[in-house]
């Protein structure tokens, strides 16, 4: 037996088990409390406040390396996923879920994670502790009215910002969760998708039979356990891979996966020495020194430039494969998520390698130790940008190969090439306004 499949076997059986997810669920539950509490009531200094170094020093920067590894396991411990099964065990209608959202639902979160983005710079909400807490809040009453009124995980589904970004990064992730195709079709009994008395059905209104991506799988494990006929796998796979053949292409993913490229311009543009700089000259620009102006005006333009260059670029790469624009944009925007997620891995670890010890300090100060005058950093400032590097060079190699291995899906031999070029031209102007914002200064957070 190979070691791959020994693996496999081993994950299989973790999902399988009657204590998974819970034994992940109800710690992470318990963390998120503390967090919630210190947060709203605990110490309003961002510097000193533990809920704010676990929330952007730990957690954030972590989250999308855990949708590389394991694909949307966090959205099956997920204390608000944990929230809504609880809401839903004692008070749910367990309505269906609203056209609507079926229908929009993607659009939504797109715009949810563009307003959160906007109003954590503009009131300072990563700075300050009664500010995420104020957001953590809003988030867990939407995930309550959503688990109150509607069936299995709505909000996660339709309207969960991470769950948006969990869904784009975990097609780039290294795990893939199936049904086995010839044990699948004489299936009669679909206990996968509606539930038995072992486990309740898939929350996230798969059906393992006909799941051809990872987008929306939580490795909750709860088809595992259903299945009745041992259809279910779990295997490692090559990172990407799955963007390679996107059957249903959906310009709603790929502006998001273009829109993630913008805000992590945003993040990096914000936390340097410059933006003091460009600060200024927007204010002889428009005449204003309100900052919500300043930094709305930029937030726009960082993310219309690149949507506006992916447009253009299927534009030229229509001239070769004869698709209209708005096919390429959507086929093609796939390409640009390894990119997105080294971006924002990258941007990420520098603050959890440059002050990931605060998490620690802030945790003591919990018990009475107080830490002073010590470094928060993990490892030097040079360690930090050889790994940021080599995750933009290899987040940079996956997407132009991706954008390769979608040509080469959906065109003929003459047309690859004229549809891959221009592609991989705009992946290395991304890449290169990346380098040179990492090559500046970065404030801290903590």
């Amino acid at each position: 037996m190979s070691e791959q499949t020994k693996g496999s076997k081993l994950l299989k059986s973790v999902l399988k088990s009657k204590w998974y997810p819970g034994i992940f669920q109800w710690p992470t539950l318990i963390v998120f409390a503390i967090i919630m509490y210190e947060l709203l009531i605990g110490i309003p200094v961002a510097h000193d406040n533990f809920g704010t170094a676990m929330t952007w020093v730990f957690w954030w920067p972590i989250i999308p390396i855990v949708f590389l590894v394991l694909g949307r396991f966090w959205c099956a411990i997920c204390p608000f996923a944990t929230l809504n099964d609880l809401i839903q065990k004692f008070v749910g209608n367990n309505r269906p879920v609203p056209k609507f959202l079926k229908k929009y639902g993607i659009w939504l979160i797109d715009i949810f994670f563009i307003l959160i983005t906007w109003a954590d710079h503009v009131f300072g909400i990563v700075e300050s502790p009664r500010g995420s807490g104020v957001l953590l809040f809003l988030i867990v009453t939407g995930v309550v009215i959503s688990g109150a009124f509607f069936e299995r995980r709505t909000w996660c589904r339709y309207l969960c910002f991470l769950g948006g970004l969990a869904g784009n990064y975990s097609r780039a992730g290294a795990l893939e969760l199936r049904g086995t195709p010839e044990k699948c079709a004489k299936c009669t009994v679909s206990a996968c998708f509606r539930g038995s008395d072992k486990a309740p059905g898939c929350p996230m209104f798969e059906f393992p039979k006909t799941m051809d991506n990872n987008a929306r799988c939580n490795l909750c494990g709860n088809c595992v356990k259903n299945c009745p006929n041992d259809s279910i796998t779990i295997t490692p796979r090559i990172p990407s891979k799955e963007l390679w053949f996107i059957r249903k292409p959906k310009v709603e993913e790929s502006f998001l996966a273009i829109v993630i490229m913008g805000i992590v311009f945003v993040q990096n543009i914000t936390m340097l020495e410059i933006w003091g700089e460009a600060q200024k000259w927007l204010e002889s620009v428009l005449g204003t020194n309100n900052y919500a102006v300043l930094f709305t005006v930029t937030f726009m333009i960082a993310m219309g430039i690149p949507v506006l260059m992916l447009y253009l670029t299927s534009w030229l790469a229509s001239l070769s494969n004869k698709e209209p624009a708005k096919i390429n944009f959507a086929r093609f925007g796939y390409a640009l998520i390894p990119l997105d997620l080294a971006g924002h891995i990258a941007h990420n670890l520098f603050h959890l390698l440059a002050e990931g010890k605060s998490v620690l300090y802030t945790a003591l100060e919990l018990f009475g130790i107080k830490v002073q005058n010590q470094s928060a950093a993990l490892v030097g400032m040079d360690t930090i940008t050889i790994l940021q590097y080599t995750l933009l060079a290899l987040g940079t190699l996956a997407s132009i190969y991706a954008a390769y291995r979608i040509a080469k899906a959906n065109y003929k031999a003459g047309q690859v090439t004229g549809s891959f070029i221009p592609y991989a031209v705009l992946v290395l102007i991304l890449v290169a306004i990346n380098i040179y914002l990492f090559m500046l200064p970065m404030a801290m957070r903590m």
